[in-house]
């Protein structure tokens, strides 16, 4: 395992590695006109440019991507970042305070997709006047027009914050705000999933106007990123057209129906919903990986190390039965922590302590397949290696762990692939087809199931 390239890699050389998850940290500080984010033929975002600006990116590229090799680790940006911190634990990073819980005033939990704390606390330093401005992830109001179903919006009023709750499984990038926070002065608070909040922390430390400017940041505990055809996936089995989409709602909320029955509601132009159940989606299941983007799979954050303050769905019972959704947060910040603890004691927020176990445990298959699985993917790497704290380590899954990380990252390699071909045939059946084998295949190496399972199962007990 090496690094090919002796020069500084550009943004050019983490694209061609599989390394770039579109942030658009990079296009973000590239002159006007020099640079753009657009979706490759995937659906996931990437730079765009002349072959010079590829090859070098802007001034500091290698220091401010979150995959570069020659980036700063989480360890290394958190230390620097919360010094003060007095826990500490290898699998959620430091922490002054870990909660499980959920908002309790106004609507705040109901309209989003887990506890509510998300934009609870969005919210709060906008009224309390510790930022002047939240960065985050809205519906596009024309999502034929603009190209995509959601994108990163500077919100200036808590009603406008508001209207970014719930979850969005579809590539956003951050090269236009970044943009905007350059030319106008304010405090700013950025969200966003664990390398969107490295790639803002390794621009503050690399600029000025950054680290005065952007405040505060939120960290969402993070799965994979799904590409755009994961969407037009959903809308193709639900059985519309993906041109006449113009919502969606990954997780859509109903009483007495249990928070981890995922079920998905798209609104189409005429005004008309249509609804499917995630359980009968032939690419429902999260953890097969299907269209994972590839630099998901050199990942070693789950939980957002690098944030002020980051959040999670509380997957253990009795919260993942509980329909109306309960937050695990990890607060980092002395300022989002007094936040917190005086809501607390107003009846604000309906919270309970617990420690760095407890929302490992909530997370426990993310921690593996990026601590247990990262290691012997990393085992495997050829070419751009990103710099991570996990060794490498062939031998550390057994025989059928690593059976089960391989098809993962099979299945979220060839979902991409199928999808084009049955998107270009017109027939959709052969990427459904496709991916409902590959999840039962899927399904027998990893909990035993059906006929096929009960055989893995008695080859691995011989």
């Amino acid at each position: 395992m090496r690094n090919d390239l002796q020069r500084a890699p550009g943004p050019g050389d983490i694209v061609r590695a599989g390394l770039c998850i579109g942030c658009g940290a990079c296009a973000g500080l590239a002159a006007p006109g020099q640079a753009e984010m657009g979706f490759d033929e995937d659906g996931l975002l990437r730079p765009r440019a002349d072959p010079d600006w590829m090859a070098s990116g802007p001034p500091g590229f290698t220091s401010i991507c979150p995959f570069s090799p020659r980036a700063a680790d989480e360890d290394r940006i958190a230390a620097r970042e919360f010094p003060r911190a007095p826990r500490h634990a290898a699998s959620v990073g430091r922490y002054e305070s870990a909660w499980v819980g959920h908002a309790a005033e106004g609507d705040f939990r109901l309209r989003g997709s887990s506890g509510g704390l998300v934009s609870w606390v969005a919210c709060e330093l906008l009224d309390k006047g510790l930022v002047d401005a939240v960065v985050h992830v809205v519906p596009c109001e024309q999502p034929r027009q603009e190209g995509r179903f959601f994108a990163y919006r500077i919100s200036r009023s808590v009603g406008e914050v508001r209207e970014g709750a719930q979850s969005r499984y579809h590539p956003i990038e951050l090269s236009e705000v970044l943009r905007v926070i350059a030319r106008e002065p304010g405090g700013y608070a950025v969200v966003g999933i664990p390398c969107f909040i490295k790639a803002v922390q390794l621009l503050r430390r690399n600029d000025p106007v950054y680290r005065e400017r952007i405040v505060h940041t939120l960290g969402l505990f993070c799965g994979h990123m799904k590409s755009a055809a994961f969407t037009e996936s959903l809308a193709v089995q639900i059985g519309v057209p993906i041109d006449q989409v113009q919502a969606v709602e990954y997780r859509h909320k109903a009483e007495g129906r249990p928070a981890n029955w995922y079920s998905t509601r798209m609104r189409l132009q005429d005004g008309s919903p249509r609804t499917g159940d995630w359980w009968h989606m032939a690419d429902g299941d999260w953890g097969a990986g299907f269209f994972m983007a590839p630099a998901c799979n050199f990942c070693d954050d789950v939980v957002a190390e690098t944030a002020d303050v980051s959040f999670g769905d509380a997957w253990v019972e009795p919260h993942s039965s509980d329909w109306r959704g309960t937050n695990v947060m990890l607060v980092r910040s002395p300022v989002i922590g007094g936040l917190v603890e005086r809501a607390l004691a107003e009846g604000r927020l309906a919270l309970e302590e617990v420690d760095d176990r407890y929302v490992a445990d909530t997370q426990a298959a993310g921690l593996r397949q990026r601590r247990e699985g990262l290691a012997w993917r990393l085992a495997r790497r050829r070419g751009l290696v990103p710099r991570k704290r996990v060794p490498p380590d062939a031998a550390a899954p057994d025989p059928a762990r690593r059976r089960i990380y391989a098809m993962r990252q099979a299945i979220s390699r060839w979902s991409h692939r199928m999808f084009r071909i049955a998107r270009a045939s017109g027939r959709p059946w052969i990427y459904l087809r496709w991916a409902r084998a590959s999840a039962a295949l899927y399904h027998a190496l990893a909990y035993h199931r059906g006929r096929l399972g009960r055989l893995v199962a008695w080859i691995e007990s011989r």
